[in-house]
């Protein structure tokens, strides 16, 4: 059984999944990413509750957007991260300030200006995985003046 603390955080931890930063390279990768810099809207979701946010991405950044966003609150590593021809498959490991762990499973199709993603989250070891996802969306390739930066 979940605890209170365990419900309230899998939002978090969704986004953070979905939207980790991979910091090893020694993932398999099997084309570039083709998802262009500029003003992107996405939305997490994760046992029922949906969030969507805006950001602007610098062609410096784009890299680190399309493998996943960094947060706050979670650094992932992403040892499996296969990428090419419009699909993408990621599996890893998510890690907040508490040393709290969580394991991850992404998986879904992209295009050079949307991506979906879809996978989840594991909170405890042998626990089933709680279903989460990602859909992403180029709104434009320039971005409003008051953006947001990723």
């Amino acid at each position: 059984m979940l605890t209170r603390a365990a419900v309230v955080a899998v939002p978090a931890i969704a986004g953070a999944l979905m939207l980790a930063a991979p910091t090893t390279p020694r993932a398999a990768q099997t084309g570039p990413a083709t998802v262009l810099p500029g003003y992107w809207e996405y939305t997490t979701s994760a046992v029922g509750i949906r969030d969507t946010e805006q950001k602007c991405v610098r062609p410096s950044e784009i890299n680190r957007f399309f493998g996943g966003l960094s947060t706050r609150r979670w650094s992932c590593t992403y040892p499996v991260r296969q990428v090419g021809n419009g699909v993408a498959r990621f599996e890893g490991t998510c890690t907040d300030r508490k040393n709290r762990r969580v394991n991850v499973r992404l998986n879904g199709t992209y295009q050079s200006e949307q991506f979906s993603f879809r996978g989840g989250a594991q909170l405890a070891r042998g626990t089933p995985y709680l279903p989460a996802s990602i859909n992403a969306r180029r709104i434009s390739a320039t971005c409003p003046a008051d953006a947001e930066y990723f």
